[in-house]
């Protein structure tokens, strides 16, 4: 049985009026400032340890698993709402806790709810730091410009998960055969070749994840356009559609906390050439039938994210943009010391 906590750090259950919520916490007597951490998609808040640890003892850090990850309870995910249930339930933990205004940490799905966290509570956000997050427009099915492809995003959702990398979850696959956990963080998560210390942990971590048509991944429904699907209304792929999630309003906030943005050079997640995006994998090949790109064209995902912040910047806020060298999706794993450097330097 791999430990999964390290030294140092602690865990306790929140009960808010929303759900009883996981944490983990790097406790600290000389608080000056509080950093919560959100985790991405098929993970939990065990991937923040490391980073939790190096901070200095003036930091109260915390991370929150999200509803059917960890060892949060499992509830359903409405997906009409957005990725709004898994921020509002990180708003009522923080509101739980009493603690204020916070400098929040997210990474991949956890970007996006930081995104809508900050839109809809605001007063809960000192900073926002942003890991390899998702696009503002949502995952897959926009144009550059953020538009639908389709009217109704085909090719997004629930539908595009690979079954067999669900079902490896959920019996709780270990191994390292092609299309297992620990193969696809290492393929994926990371720039291929690294080796994480600790990676028993973070597949340990993965398969906390809760399977389902209300968790990961969720349902989809029947689409007349390639490849054949649309998202559903249930489960966390669909929370990313972009007929439901769009962020690009923290634009209009005022007044708008400093944002750092950092992202890997070698992301094969959320990139410009996305190998999770239907799209990009039909140009590849890999699924038949693409309609080319005037039709179908991979999402630049880099390219809208940069856009929005360059508008952000516009109406009068800060963004910092740190892009690492030889680093995909986990570039607190990958690049630590960068990390954790750029974000003592945004929270001071």
């Amino acid at each position: 049985m791999v430990d999964t906590i390290f030294p140092g750090i602690t865990t306790s259950r929140v009960e808010t009026p929303r759900l009883t919520a996981n944490v983990l916490e790097r406790p600290s007597d000389a608080a000056t400032r509080t950093v919560v951490f959100v985790h991405g998609n098929v993970s939990s808040s065990l991937f923040w340890q490391p980073l939790m640890l190096s901070l200095p003892d003036d930091v109260r850090a915390l991370a929150i698993d999200l509803r059917g990850f960890g060892d949060s309870e499992t509830l359903p995910v409405d997906a009409t709402r957005g990725v709004r249930d898994f921020s509002d339930d990180v708003a009522s933990v923080i509101d739980a806790l009493g603690l204020g205004a916070v400098h929040l940490v997210g990474w991949s799905l956890g970007g996006g709810v930081a995104m809508q966290l900050l839109l809809d509570r605001p007063d809960l956000v000192a900073s926002l730091t942003l890991q390899a997050p998702v696009s503002p427009y949502g995952f897959g099915g926009t144009a550059a410009d953020g538009s639908l492809l389709t009217s109704d995003a085909a090719g997004t959702g629930g539908g595009g998960a690979n079954p067999d990398f669900v079902a490896r979850i959920a019996r709780g696959d270990r191994g390292d055969e092609p299309g297992s956990p620990r193969a696809v963080f290492r393929a994926t998560y990371v720039v291929p070749g690294f080796e994480a210390e600790h990676e028993d942990i973070w597949v340990e971590s993965m398969l906390t994840t809760k399977t389902g048509v209300d968790n990961y991944s969720g349902d989809s429904t029947p689409s007349e356009n390639w490849p054949g699907f649309a998202p559903g209304d249930r489960g966390i792929l669909n929370t990313l559609a972009p007929t439901v999630f769009d962020t690009t309003a923290i634009v209009d906030l005022d007044p708008k906390p400093p944002i750092l943005w950092i992202h890997g050079a070698q992301d094969a997640i959320v990139g410009d050439a996305s190998f999770f995006d239907l799209n990009q994998l039909g140009k590849a090949g890999v699924i038949p039938g693409w309609p080319g790109d005037d039709v179908a064209p991979p999402q630049p995902m880099i390219q809208q994210t940069r856009a929005v912040f360059d508008r952000y910047r516009t109406a009068g806020g800060a963004v910092t943009e740190l892009e690492l060298e030889n680093c995909g999706h986990s570039p607190h794993l990958e690049r630590p010391d960068a990390v954790r450097a750029a974000l003592l330097e945004l929270i001071g």
